[in-house]
């Protein structure tokens, strides 16, 4: 992969420097956004949204509470075994950052010493959007969007090529769907045995649905004496 990126007529060296020019025409505090939201920003947004969807899951309840907490636990599960997968993928491409094959690069981020080849951040956030989109199209969407973004800003910020962007997303969005099936079948009857706790119910829905019709109503004087008369009228 290190012989891809020697000659500047490469589209993916071309790219990088089309992406990565951008910010040298942008303003100082652009890149320093820039840099803070492709650092940290975005992998928080998708903490965030994950637990925004969690929340909305465990509000609404139903009787798939528990499959679809499941499906949400997965998603950060899916994003954590991805970057192991790509840790020994890593080592046998073995491909440097690109600024350090590359002169006139833009490089906001400093100190970045391991091998390019995939993104580790590209492959959370697909990875986790895509297991958001498993549970919930409309957090999915937003989740895979945000992976989007990420992908850019790692370009942008001079720390990955395109291709190693994209290798991050195939990775992410590998793991989350094809073991997606495997970890529902485990996960989905572990939540429901935390459904049922006393102590951890919270954590699949708010309050149990309960029919209106058949919740007791307290004995009363009152109600006693009601009851008797409505007996000796029918009895009549």
């Amino acid at each position: 992969m290190a012989g891809l990126a020697e000659s500047g007529s490469n589209p993916d060296v071309d790219l990088l420097y089309d992406i990565n020019g951008l910010a040298k025409d942008a303003p100082h505090w652009f890149d320093r956004v820039m840099e803070y939201v492709g650092e940290y920003g975005l992998l928080l947004a998708m903490v965030l949204l994950v637990v925004w969807c969690w929340w909305s899951v465990r509000r609404r309840g139903g009787e798939n509470a528990a499959s679809s907490v499941a499906a949400l636990v997965w998603a950060p599960l899916a994003a954590g075994l991805a970057v192991l997968v790509n840790v020994p993928i890593r080592g046998f491409v073995r491909r440097p950052r690109p600024f350090l094959d590359h002169q006139g690069l833009d490089v906001l981020v400093s100190g970045k010493t391991d091998f390019s080849f995939v993104s580790d951040h590209a492959t959370i956030t697909m990875a986790m959007g895509v297991a958001l989109f498993v549970a919930n199209r409309r957090f999915g969407l937003v989740g895979i969007a945000l992976a989007l973004l990420e992908g850019f800003c790692r370009v942008y910020m001079g720390v990955h090529y395109p291709t190693d962007v994209v290798g991050g997303f195939a990775l992410g969005t590998a793991v989350a769907l094809l073991l997606s099936p495997l970890a529902m079948l485990l996960l989905t009857p572990l939540l429901r045995a935390v459904e049922g706790s006393a102590w951890g119910g919270w954590l699949v829905r708010a309050r149990r649905d309960t029919d209106p019709e058949e919740t007791p109503v307290p004995d009363s004087p009152t109600n006693g004496k009601r009851a008797r008369t409505e007996e000796r009228d029918l009895a009549a």
